[in-house]
C-alpha cells in the first residue's frame, strides 16, 4: 500500500514537471513566435490610441488646434416624443369577447400538434392499404364470377 502511494506521488511530480515545461514552451512560443509586421501593427495601434481628441477644451496652441473636435449638434427630439406619444395612445377596447380565446386550451393540444404529421402519413398509407384490399377482392369476385360462368356452361354442355 505504502508503495503504490508513493509511486502515485512519483508520477504527480512528473506530471507537475511536465505541465510546467509545457507552460514555458507557451510563453516562449507568444513572445518568441510573432512575426514583425504583427508587433509593427501593435505600435502603429499603440500611437493611435495616443492621439489627443479635443472635445470641451479649446487650446491656445495652434497645432493642438487641429485636434480639436468640431461641436456636437444636438439631435432632435421632437420627433422621438411624437413617436413614443402615438406609441402610448390606448388601442381602442374591443366590445365583443371571443370565448374561444378566453377558454383554457385542452391539456394535449401540444401533443396533437406533434402528431400531426405522422398522422397524415398513416392516413396515407392506410387509403392505399383499403385501396389494395378493395383491388384484391375484386379480382377474386371476378375469378369467382369467371369460374361460376365456366361451371355454368360445363353444366349446359353436359345436360345437352
Amino acid at each position: 500500500m505504502e508503495e503504490s502511494v508513493g509511486r502515485l506521488q512519483a508520477e504527480a511530480l512528473r506530471r507537475k514537471d511536465r505541465l510546467k515545461a509545457l507552460r514555458g514552451k507557451q510563453l516562449q512560443n507568444k513572445t518568441d513566435g510573432e512575426p514583425e509586421n504583427k508587433k509593427v501593427l501593435e505600435d502603429e495601434e499603440e500611437i493611435k490610441h495616443r492621439e489627443l481628441k479635443l472635445r470641451n477644451y479649446v487650446p491656445q496652441d495652434e497645432v493642438l488646434q487641429q485636434r480639436q473636435m468640431p461641436q456636437a449638434k444636438p439631435a432632435s427630439v421632437e420627433e422621438k416624443v411624437k413617436d413614443q406619444l402615438e406609441a402610448a395612445k390606448l388601442a381602442p377596447v374591443i366590445e365583443e369577447v371571443d370565448l374561444a380565446n378566453l377558454a383554457p386550451r385542452k391539456p394535449d393540444w401540444d401533443l396533437k400538434r406533434d402528431v400531426a404529421k405522422k398522422l397524415e402519413k398513416l392516413e396515407k398509407r392506410t387509403q392505399r392499404a383499403i385501396a389494395e384490399l378493395i383491388r384484391e377482392r375484386l379480382q377474386g369476385q371476378a375469378d369467382s364470377l369467371a369460374a361460376a360462368v365456366e361451371s355454368a356452361k360445363q353444366e349446359e354442355d353436359d345436360s345437352d
